[in-house]
């Protein structure tokens, strides 16, 4: 899943596609680079990101989504505003990838509402703009998330919504430590109880940086081990930047013999 984000303040390639047409360049150079999913956000989530107003996310959006609707590939649209997936799905996007699990009122009905959307629903601690203000879990942060995916699942699913359309998210960096992150990924096997793919997002992250001690213009090497340490412990779907490196890598790892 190769990211797009087209806002002036992501925290990794503030805007490098704040311009539709670059955007647009971006979406074809990463299917070009191997990309299966693109995945679409105007909203930055950065941590101490502030939300957007509605028509603004909008106006960022849609003239990118009009075009990357015709490159041919699935296409994935990063929100958290109802009225955001309303106007994406109608457009013909394909998937709803939601930060806040489908928590926003009326998000539910959005999905659920549609025939044949997939969802991805993430776990996150508290809000972009204060999820990293010494987060803290008052158990294990694994059984957490596991727990929390789990009832959201079950919530979608009342509602009509096959598990077959659904995605789990364990929200590296939302809301967690370090210690935090590197459980989740030491221990992601756990989370395949689900019984749903699992996406893992870890690229150019900042317990990427604490670890390598690099800037986050320097973590290419540290996103492709992430990325290859989660498919190797379950994940099928992974959300990264860098999709040439992260393809390549993955091309050697299926070559060795490694995948299922």
């Amino acid at each position: 899943m190769g990211i797009v984000n087209v806002t002036p303040d992501s925290f990794s390639d503030a805007g490098s596609t704040r311009d539709t047409a670059a955007a647009v360049s971006r979406c074809e150079q990463m299917l070009a680079d191997g990309a299966d999913i693109l995945d679409l956000g105007a909203e930055s989530t950065r941590p101490g990101s502030r939300p957007v107003p509605l028509a603004e996310e909008l106006a960022r959006l849609l003239p990118v989504l009009d075009a990357a609707l015709t490159l041919g590939c699935p296409v994935s649209v990063d929100t958290k505003k109802p009225e955001v997936m309303a106007a994406a799905l109608a457009r013909g996007a394909d998937i709803v990838n939601d930060i806040n699990a489908l928590q926003a009122p009326g998000a539910l009905d959005v999905v659920a509402g549609h025939s044949d959307c997939g969802v991805c629903l993430m776990h996150m601690r508290g809000t972009p703009e204060s999820m990293q203000a010494s987060p803290r879990y008052e158990g294990d942060v694994v059984e957490e998330v596991l727990q929390f995916l789990r009832n959201r699942g079950r919530v979608l699913q009342a509602r009509g919504v096959t598990a077959e359309r659904i995605v789990y998210d364990p929200g590296i960096g939302f809301g967690k430590s370090i210690e935090h992150n590197l459980a989740l990924l030491r221990r992601q096997g756990e989370l395949l109880v689900l019984n749903r793919p699992l996406l893992a997002g870890w690229s150019r992250k900042s317990t990427l940086g604490a670890v390598t001690g690099r800037d986050v213009t320097q973590r290419l090497a540290a996103s492709v081990a992430a990325a290859l340490a989660a498919v190797q412990l379950g994940a099928r779907v992974v959300r990264v930047h860098d999709v040439a490196a992260t393809s390549d890598a993955l091309r050697v790892w299926r070559a060795a013999g490694l995948a299922d």
